[in-house]
């Protein structure tokens, strides 16, 4: 299959059950209603990741969540680049963002880190062109308070719209496998918008 119809997602997160509902985990947990909505393959570790395939029309996705903890993610995503043969702009991230408002999403390729772990070890490891989708976690007002309120778990108010956010994004995220941000975006804002 060529390198054209090959996708690699990526969800940013850290692994364990402690970790499991944190906001950090959100692209982990985007992962996974991705993998059941495209009734994806059971999970496999490999790459110092948790990998599954599914297809979506003519393409083939690799679903990959690092296993590395966040701050080195790109080691996991940089071994299955290779292995398969891609380029970073082949590869779509999703990750939390303490600078976008709770459910708001914002998408583009390359671009800086922002001061997020998980990207900073993408940068150095497959440089800057891949595809970051930005899913908003809110920020909890003073930055000595980040820490806790990103390894800290959803509360019973985020539910509404990160249910939302998780069923919308399998429908919306295949635009971007042709590169129409515009399109994504608009499929995400009808629903999801808190």
């Amino acid at each position: 299959m060529s390198q054209q119809s090959q996708k690699m997602i990526v969800g940013l997160g850290n692994p364990g059950a402690d970790y499991a509902r944190n906001r950090h985990n959100i692209g982990f947990m985007a992962l996974d209603a991705l993998a059941t909505a495209w009734d994806a393959s059971a999970w496999q570790k490999k790459f110092k990741a948790q990998v599954a395939q599914a297809s979506w029309e003519m393409r083939k996705l690799l679903l990959l969540k690092p296993q590395t903890y966040m701050n080195l993610s790109g080691q996991a995503v940089a071994e299955a680049l290779h292995y398969y043969k891609l380029e970073p702009k082949d590869v779509i991230v999703i990750q939390d963002d303490i600078d976008l408002l709770a459910g708001q999403v914002k998408c583009k390729q390359g671009g800086g880190h922002g001061g997020h772990n998980g990207l900073r070890s993408l940068d150095e490891h497959i440089g800057k062109d891949y595809w970051r989708v930005r899913l908003g976690i809110g920020h909890p007002g003073q930055r000595e308070d980040v820490t806790d309120h990103v390894l800290s778990n959803f509360s019973a108010a985020d539910k509404i719209w990160l249910e939302l956010l998780l069923e919308d994004l399998p429908k919306a995220l295949p635009a971007l496998f042709d590169g129409n941000q515009a399109r994504f975006l608009a499929a995400l804002k009808k629903e999801t918008t808190p």
